[in-house]
C-alpha cells in the first residue's frame, strides 16, 4: 500500500512538472527546414523567459541544423558551403514581448571537398557587440592545425539583432583536408 502511494505521489508531481514545462513553453514554436540550397527557421514567441534569452537561443538550434545539412551534403558528394553574403534575418515585434525570427541560410556550392565547410556557428545577441574573439577562442580547438574560421561580416536585423556566423572544416568528417 505504502508503495502504491509512493508512485502515485510520483506520478502526480510528474505531471505537475510536465505542466510546468508546458507553461515555460506555451505560446512558443519554432521550425525548420533544409533543403539542398538552404536551411532557414522561425521562431515564434518570447523574447525573453526568466532573464534567459530564448529568441536567440532560437539561433544555436539554427546553427547545429545547418552544421548537420552541410555534412550530409558532404557526404552525398555535394560540397557545400553557406553563401554568407545571402544570409536573410529578420526579428519582427522584437521589443514587443513577442518576436518573429526568421533565418535563411543559403549554401552554394563547391568544386571540391576541401573546398567545402562542413561545422557551423554563430556568436550574436540582442542591441550588443557579439563577443567574437571569445568565440573565436572557443572554437580554436575545433579547427585543424594550420586552418581558419571562415566568419561572416556582421549581420544586424533593424530591431537590433547581431550576428556572425561562422564555418569551418569539421576535423573528422574532413580529414583528408590537412
Amino acid at each position: 500500500m505504502k508503495k502504491q502511494v509512493n508512485q502515485v505521489g510520483l506520478f502526480v508531481i510528474s505531471i505537475l512538472c510536465f505542466g510546468c514545462f508546458l507553461g515555460f513553453t506555451e505560446g512558443t514554436s519554432h521550425s525548420i527546414e533544409c533543403s539542398n540550397s538552404e536551411c532557414q527557421g522561425q521562431y515564434q514567441g518570447a523574447e525573453f523567459v526568466n532573464s534567459s534569452d530564448i529568441a536567440h537561443q532560437f539561433s544555436n538550434t539554427m546553427s547545429a541544423e545547418v552544421g548537420d545539412k552541410l555534412k550530409e551534403l558532404f557526404k552525398n558528394g555535394m560540397y557545400s558551403q553557406v553563401d554568407f553574403e545571402n544570409i536573410e534575418m529578420t526579428t519582427k515585434g522584437m521589443g514587443s514581448g513577442n518576436v518573429i525570427y526568421f533565418i535563411k541560410i543559403p549554401f552554394k556550392r563547391v568544386n571540391s571537398e576541401c573546398e567545402a565547410y562542413t561545422s557551423f556557428d554563430h556568436v550574436g545577441g540582442w542591441n550588443h557587440n557579439p563577443a567574437l574573439e571569445a568565440r573565436k577562442k572557443q572554437l580554436d580547438k575545433a579547427l585543424m592545425e594550420n586552418h581558419e574560421l571562415y566568419i561572416s561580416d556582421l549581420k544586424t536585423t533593424p530591431e537590433g539583432l547581431q550576428e556572425y556566423w561562422i564555418q569551418w572544416k569539421n576535423k573528422v568528417t574532413q580529414s583528408m583536408c590537412k
